[in-house]
């Protein structure tokens, strides 16, 4: 196989030009985990920075967190009127 410059790409390429794939070569690093998230446009235009995102959600969180503490408990009173 002849070796070609860095610089100069081949018009064409074939696939054991390549070298043998190695399967699952990044699993351990896609493992670690990368959150990377494409907001959409609006979305995007309403937060300037990755900070203020992070805020907005763990605020959002923690209104979920509690709502769904008052449905559980709004849920056992509908049970007991309900049961009368």
């Amino acid at each position: 196989m002849k070796t070609v410059k860095h610089e100069e790409m081949r018009k064409e390429y074939k696939r054991e030009d390549l070298g043998k794939g190695i399967r699952g070569k990044y699993f351990d690093e896609y493992k670690k985990g990368t959150n990377l998230v494409l907001l959409s446009p609006d979305v995007a235009a309403a937060f300037p920075d990755d900070a203020s995102v992070n805020k907005a959600l763990r605020s959002l969180m923690k209104i979920a967190q509690q709502s769904t503490g008052l449905t559980k408990r709004s849920t056992g009173s509908r049970l007991a009127i309900r049961s009368r």
